[in-house]
Formats: C-alpha cells, sequence, structure tokens
C-alpha cells in the first residue's frame, strides 16, 4: 500500500475532550488489494452460482477497477450487475462460501501497512470501522478478521432466506456519509475528530465529513483532489 499518511498526527487522543473518535476505512485498494467482491467470484463459480461468462466479466471488471479506479458510472453499472445476478441466491450458503475461503483467498491481500494502521488506531482507543459499497455478507467477515469495531456496508434485500434483487441500502458515495453519521450519532463519534481512508474519488464525501481524511493509493481524480484540499 502506498501513498498513506503518516501515523504521528493520532497521538494524544485516548481521552478525547469531546467526543469519541472513529477511524473509517474504505475497503477495495485501500485495505485489500482487489476488489471483495471479485475475490470470491471462483467459489461462487465451483458453487454453481454464476457461469463462466459472468466470472470473465467480473474480472474484466477487476481490471478496470485497478487500472483506473472505478467512477461513478462504473459503481452503477457494477451494482446493476450485482443485484441482477444475485436475485435468489440462497444468503445461508453465501455467508458458508464467505466463512469456508476468507482466509485462503483474503489474508494473502490484506496490505501490511492497512494492518498497521488499524492497530496504531486501536491502541489509541479509537474505534475502527470498515466502510465499504460490497455487500455485508462480504463485508463483515472481512472486517471481522481484521479487528473492526464496526461495519457499514451495502444490505440486499432478503425474503425467506433469498435475495431478492433489490438493495435496502447502498453504501456508496453520500450512502457512506449517511452509513457514518448515524454510527457518530449512535456511538458519540466527534467526526470533526475522526480519520477515513479511501483510494477513489467516488470516497469524496467520507473523506470530506471527516476531520482527518487521507488517501491511499489514490485514483488520478482523488490525488487532484487530495492535492488542492491539502489532505495527505
Amino acid at each position: 500500500m502506498t501513498d498513506t499518511a503518516d501515523s504521528t498526527p493520532l497521538s494524544g487522543d485516548r481521552h478525547p475532550a469531546h467526543g469519541r473518535i472513529a477511524a473509517f476505512f474504505d475497503l477495495d485498494k485501500t485495505v485489500i488489494a482487489r476488489s471483495s467482491t471479485y475475490v470470491f467470484s471462483k467459489p461462487f463459480f465451483a458453487q454453481g452460482l454464476i457461469n463462466r461468462r459472468a466470472v470473465l466479466e467480473s474480472s474484466y471488471a477487476h481490471f478496470m477497477f485497478l487500472l483506473a479506479g472505478a467512477d461513478h458510472d462504473q459503481m452503477e453499472r457494477m451494482r446493476a450487475n450485482l443485484t441482477n445476478m444475485v436475485a435468489g441466491w440462497d444468503v445461508a450458503q453465501i455467508q458458508s462460501i464467505v466463512a469456508e475461503t476468507l482466509h485462503e483467498l483474503v489474508d494473502p491481500l490484506i496490505y501490511a501497512e492497512a494492518v498497521d494502521l488499524i492497530a496504531d488506531h486501536k491502541i489509541r482507543g479509537h474505534d475502527v470501522v470498515i466502510v465499504s459499497a460490497s455487500g455485508e455478507e462480504v463485508v463483515a467477515p472481512i472486517a471481522e478478521a481484521l479487528g473492526a469495531t464496526h461495519t457499514a456496508a451495502t444490505r440486499m434485500e432478503v425474503v425467506d432466506g433469498k435475495y431478492t434483487g433489490a438493495v435496502d441500502f447502498y453504501c456508496y458515495g453520500e450512502g457512506k456519509v449517511t452509513a457514518i453519521e448515524k454510527l457518530a450519532a449512535t456511538e458519540g463519534y466527534d467526526l470533526s475528530r475522526c480519520y477515513a481512508y479511501s483510494d477513489s474519488v467516488t470516497d469524496l464525501p467520507m473523506l470530506a465529513a471527516v476531520g482527518h481524511p487521507t488517501a491511499v493509493n489514490p485514483d488520478r481524480n482523488l490525488r487532484r483532489e487530495a492535492t488542492a484540499r491539502g489532505w495527505p
């Protein structure tokens, strides 16, 4: 992981005077080196949930995501494809697949610098929150493995244990701000003293919502914005 902030400003806030402190981490290309949804495409294929074409399409989408970073239109297309694809899937089966393959597939992709930064925040008494546009069935186990305090992720509608294809909450763009503001209200976070880390310009609203934003592995547009705003 490159282009991270110096963590030294974190000192001295173990006992906040005006509210608790959290560090909000985007997941894909910020904490792990790939798209979290793409990581599980092969076991989903092995279980018969997706066909070979879907695997190839997800591979191409992942390549473009790594190459240039996802913009708004790409994220909207990915959301539409994902919701169409998962309609009818059994939630328990997805949870089982993720649990069985999590460490094998995800552990090698976690940036060592991200692990150190998460540990640094926890030592200073900060909560750690993983905030991702990927589905909560994928994000929550990864967040738990990382020792995160909370998870904010996209929630799909479930009826009788199966996905309907509808989205209850899309944790993307301004949706991420909605999620962290809700957590701030329930957990007593002072967002002006909180931290946020992301690689993508699509997370500009989340980064702008906290007092200590940092661009991590930034795409071209986020690098430009971070430079203009004086963010590390």
